[in-house]
């Protein structure tokens, strides 16, 4: 079977592209949360932020078509697919954890279109030796010790990430597991191995460090015949001011991890709150489906209700 390029593979090749590229070109390590919507959170001038948030860019799009009571049918059968524990109430975790889940969707798209590629037997589930089969299958035929890539060594990092997503350890992965070993960076149960990757990539002498002279030949491709590019002083002094915090000359899995994947104000919990305060009308801390079927206009209610209702009554023509 003709082995398939996947992320790792897609990744490999980029640092080669990267280390014969511009030099004034600058990789860029840092894993950037996306935003909820590039719209204004401007209450007094429309919910539209929040409807992107809680439903996702192309989901809250389908909404901008119906009445106000099919919105609010509509907002009802959510409202109970987002209490997971089906106790009648919506908590501000469950809400944060619905908000994550519809920003992720364009993810979950990804992982959808790859899923059929890797389950051979058609079971809902990828286990190791599908993946490893269709990924590898063609060096494990007839390896190549000194081919162009070390496909040995990817499949041993694939081995672990995939025993990492892997939570209850049966070496198969149904749909969330899978999702998180191919996008790790996601999952806060996978951020180790996205550090150790990383760490893995840079760290040139072995010694399970980052120091300056790999920080920087990471991001700048150096040519002594050329100027140092003005971002390379301004990254030296990021490294020393901020990514090493100890001030030992090094980075550690610590501070990489905090170089990486920062822990910067998280949207989703932010929404959440705003939500639960905005619909909380017995401000007991949790919301009923009625009290946000209430304040359906905030969740999910359209702008443009009477361009549904305009449609509806076509309809009934």
């Amino acid at each position: 079977m003709e082995m398939m390029i996947r992320p790792l593979l897609m990744c490999f090749i980029l640092c080669v592209v990267y280390a014969t590229s511009k030099p004034t070109e600058k990789k860029d390590r840092i894993h950037h949360e996306e935003p909820l919507s590039h719209l204004e959170h401007d209450d007094s001038k429309g919910y539209d932020y929040d409807h992107e948030a809680f439903l996702g860019k192309e989901e809250a799009k389908t909404f901008d078509e119906l009445t106000p009571e099919q919105s609010k049918h509509r907002l009802g059968l959510i409202v109970d697919r987002i209490d997971e524990n089906k106790d009648g109430f919506v908590t501000e975790e469950e809400l944060k954890a619905w908000i994550k889940k519809a920003q992720k969707k364009y993810i979950y798209d990804n992982v959808d279109r790859q899923w059929k590629d890797f389950d051979m037997n058609n079971d809902g589930l990828i286990s190791w030796e599908e993946y490893k089969n269709v990924t590898y299958g063609t060096y494990l035929d007839d390896p190549e010790p000194d081919g162009e890539y070390n496909y040995k060594q990817m499949m041993a990092r694939d081995e672990r990430r995939f025993k990492t997503a892997d939570k209850n350890g049966d070496m198969i992965a149904d749909k969330e597991e899978f999702t998180a070993f191919l996008h790790p960076e996601d999952y806060e149960h996978m951020k180790n191995i996205v550090v150790l990757e990383t760490m893995e990539d840079i760290d040139k002498n072995g010694d399970g460090f980052i120091d300056l002279q790999e920080y920087i030949g990471d991001m700048y491709n150096h040519e002594d015949e050329m100027e140092e590019p003005e971002w390379v002083a301004t990254e030296r002094q990021q490294f020393n001011e901020f990514r090493d915090k100890n001030k030992d000359g090094k980075m550690d899995k610590e501070e990489t991890l905090d170089w990486i994947l920062p822990s910067d104000y998280d949207h989703a919990e932010a929404e959440a709150k705003h939500l639960v305060y905005e619909s909380d009308s017995d401000k007991d801390g949790k919301l009923t489906k009625e009290e946000i079927v209430n304040k359906y206009d905030l969740f999910v209610g359209s702008q443009a209700t009477d361009f549904g209702e305009a449609l509806v009554r076509h309809d009934e023509f």
